[in-house]
């Protein structure tokens, strides 16, 4: 197994037997990570839990794997099936602008008949329009929790959303059905109703979820907001200390008012494949993403929310 370090990054080659994976998330049937680990290094990312399975030490952030599969042999096995790229990492990486891993991934399934779901923090997937316009159906989801480019810089590594946006609108204009996955919104930080005027008429979907503090990260944020934002510490410690979900219920409520305002349907389920009206996205209501039902695929939250 082959190992490198670059710029603070351990980086090695990995063989996988099969790179598609049974799913339990509620958008897919099927996820696929062509790498092992994130670099992007976001402080609130829950797929940080990967690393009891990796058997790494380093930080998260600071490790990747470069995964190596066998060709996919039968593609229109995916037919009909939700395929989500980048569950517990991104396929638009920097290093994938070397390793190439997510475009590969996309020629193997370019013929597969499979509804794929892009996930990203990145403007590296413009490179793979020429790919994404020859597949029946595809979906990129950026992920945008701010406007506040200082904010963004604190949370993770990833590009910076102007370039996020810049990115999502050329994806947009390219025919392809693009998302604003407004995640995680951070309470009293999060802006979402100006993050949805920004982004309306350049997506067909805006997807909203909850900031989900658990494991070794939760201190982390709370100690961040302790720092940067002490206005907000009893806020945070009545949500995160004390599980009340007021301000996530006045926060549904704003976000039904949003879409009534703008003339957006309001959904606490995804809609069948399709591009919304131009400047009248659908807005998803994901609040509570701890609660979604995976088994059924359903994207409906275990019960109403109390």
């Amino acid at each position: 197994m082959a190992e490198t370090t670059e710029n603070g990054i351990l980086i090695r080659d990995v063989n996988t037997q099969n790179i598609m994976t049974k799913s339990t998330l509620p958008v897919g049937g099927y996820s696929v990570n062509p790498y092992v680990g994130c670099t992007h290094g976001c402080k609130y990312c829950y797929a940080s839990f990967m690393k009891r399975f990796t058997g790494h030490t380093e930080p998260w952030g600071a490790f990747l794997d470069i995964k190596h599969w066998p060709p996919i042999q039968n593609p229109r096995k995916y037919a009909g099936q939700r395929v989500v790229i980048g569950s517990v990492t991104d396929g638009y990486l920097p290093q994938e602008a070397r390793f190439q891993n997510t475009r590969r991934l996309l020629e193997q399934l370019r013929h597969s008949g499979a509804e794929i779901l892009i996930c990203t923090k990145s403007d590296l997937v413009v490179r793979d329009i020429d790919l994404l316009r020859q597949m029946e159906k595809v979906t990129v989801s950026w992920s945008i929790d701010t406007l506040d480019e200082s904010f963004q810089a604190d949370m993770d590594k990833a590009v910076s959303i102007r370039r996020r946006l810049e990115a999502m609108k050329q994806v947009y204009d390219a025919g392809i059905r693009t998302v604003c996955f407004i995640a995680p919104v951070f309470p009293g930080i999060t802006d979402f109703e100006a993050i949805f005027h920004r982004v309306k008429d350049q997506c067909d979907l805006v997807w909203l979820e909850n900031l989900n503090l658990r494991g070794g990260f939760k201190q982390d944020i709370l100690n961040y907001i302790r720092e940067k934002y002490p206005h907000l510490v009893p806020l945070y410690d009545a949500i995160y200390r004390k599980k009340d979900r007021s301000y996530f219920r006045s926060l549904e409520e704003q976000a039904a008012r949003l879409a009534a305002d703008n003339d957006c349907p309001f959904v606490d389920n995804e809609l069948p494949y399709g591009r919304a009206k131009p400047g009248h996205p659908v807005i998803v209501d994901y609040f509570y993403h701890e609660e979604v039902r995976g088994s059924e695929n359903s994207g409906r939250r275990n019960h109403p929310i109390p």
